[in-house]
């Protein structure tokens, strides 16, 4: 078997997942006639951008690897505001989680030649493309910064309006940069978004516009 219909495999997965936090949030957000961050939307986000760096990995794609490691430590704070980890029983699930990327920036340090080989000096992809790329997932990613600081001061997990507008803006970015790279599996997990980010900044600028801001 090919390889990279495996490569393809994992990241569509990937993609599946993220656009399955968004469909599932929007469900539930209607249902609830406001935005909302539930639960399951974070256990998404973290499952998926744990795949989702493998998949850059085998890509050979620093855009996509550098956009999750900037989100997923995020992920991992809603989770425990939302008291996911206080379960004995998935404590072990968060220690893999928490230990597995600093395992990586261990093993890159001890081969740091061979990994920026990798990913930097590459024909697959140009210098301008990378940064294009990592400045688009910078943008994208951005929207978990705005909302790790605003949750941070309510004291709760929240998905505020500035977190749909950045999503609409990054996801532009990000599918240009995959129309570019010719990566279908990118550009598909970014359309779910269009839909699900105009809805719910629909349903904010509807019911709580004042609140949101």
């Amino acid at each position: 078997m090919d390889s990279s219909w495996f490569i393809y495999a994992l990241g569509l997965l990937a993609q599946g997942l993220f656009s399955a936090r968004m469909i599932v949030q929007w469900l539930i957000s209607e249902k609830k006639r406001q935005a909302t961050s539930p639960t399951i939307f974070w256990v998404l986000s973290i499952t998926a951008s744990y795949i989702f760096f493998i998949y850059g990995w085998l890509r050979s794609d620093f855009a996509i690897m550098f956009g999750q490691i900037i989100s997923y430590y995020i992920y991992m704070w809603n989770l425990k505001t939302k008291g996911v980890w206080s379960s004995r029983s998935i404590k072990p699930v968060a220690a893999l989680l928490l230990l597995t990327p600093i395992a990586g920036v261990v093993y890159m340090g001890f081969h740091a030649e061979e990994v920026a080989s990798r990913l930097f000096h590459t024909e697959c992809i140009p210098m301008w493309l990378v940064v294009y790329g990592s400045l688009g997932q910078v943008i994208f990613t951005l929207r978990f910064v705005y909302q790790f600081i605003y949750s941070h001061k309510k004291g709760e997990s929240v998905l505020p309006k500035g977190f749909w507008i950045i999503s609409l803006v990054g996801t532009v970015a990000i599918c240009s940069y995959g129309i570019i790279r010719h990566d279908w599996v990118l550009c598909l997990g970014q359309s779910v978004g269009f839909i699900t980010y105009s809805r719910n900044l629909y349903l904010i600028c509807k019911n709580t516009p004042s609140r949101n801001e």
